[in-house]
């Protein structure tokens, strides 16, 4: 089992494409215990390398946590039945049984087909205002897809980063799907890269979407029919609900005193 990840970024990486062990209902860490075998993921998948400072302080204390949620049409819930379904609605639900103690608000603020860019411009409206005590930001599909160059991405990752930790936020970051008509495009691999990297450099949470997702249709043996929509791009209400189920369990490990 990989519980840590080297300081190179480069090490980050080749977990990222590699298989690793599936986190079943035997294990010891904390409240992963409670991942039902129909949500399988990499064990590295629910922990998060930093204490998410803000959230443990909330719990701590019984107070309210708000989180928002931002991101492109995965955060929206294009693919799924209804709003109900999406993976911001089931975060809350789930954080919810995780701090009973604490009144959990999770706000969708996903826009189909936006990159980060607009996202970082949409900030101070959709996230600052709301002074969230934790964001979970969604990113680089689009850009991938759209064939748009790289080469600013990481300077926009590095500037929305700074501003969110500038309100006092938590942050984590969510990468893209794994999924036919992402993997079709070359830069996929440099956006994981350089999303993972960017993580590494800012020292925020990264939430690895696409290494769950590659376990699930590589070594779970799941068809992209169980886990996506009939356009083989969106994500659909079964894998909504496990990245939420998933999420939320790694929230919790690293929202707990250490």
């Amino acid at each position: 089992m990989i519980k840590t990840i080297g300081p190179s970024w480069s090490l980050t990486i080749s977990w990222l494409l590699g298989g690793l062990a599936v986190v079943g209902l035997n294990s010891t860490a904390g409240s992963r215990n409670i991942i039902s075998s129909t949500c399988p993921s990499p064990s590295a998948a629910t922990y998060f390398r930093y204490p998410l400072a803000r959230t443990a302080e909330r719990v701590t204390k019984g107070q309210p946590i708000k989180v928002v949620a931002i991101g492109s049409s995965s955060t929206a819930g294009a693919g799924a039945s209804s709003s109900a379904a999406t993976y911001p609605s089931h975060l809350s639900n789930y954080l919810q049984k995780q701090f009973p103690w604490s009144a959990i608000s999770v706000l969708n603020r996903g826009v189909n087909g936006d990159e980060a860019a607009n996202m970082v411009v949409r900030f101070e409206m959709d996230v600052i205002d709301e002074h969230p005590d934790l964001v979970v930001w969604q990113i680089g599909t689009n850009v991938v897809l759209r064939e748009h160059p790289l080469d600013a991405q990481a300077t926009l990752l590095r500037g929305g980063l700074k501003r969110l930790k500038a309100e006092g936020a938590d942050v984590i970051l969510i990468n893209p799907q794994f999924a036919p008509k992402v993997l079709e495009k070359a830069a996929i691999h440099m956006m994981i890269e350089l999303i993972s990297a960017t993580a590494e450099t800012e020292q925020v949470n990264l939430f690895n979407r696409f290494a769950i997702m590659r376990y699930w249709q590589l070594q779970a043996g799941i068809s992209f029919s169980h886990f996506l929509s009939t356009d083989l791009l969106h994500m659909n209400d079964w894998s909504y609900n496990c990245v939420a189920k998933l999420l939320s369990i790694a929230i919790a490990d690293a929202a707990r005193p250490r």
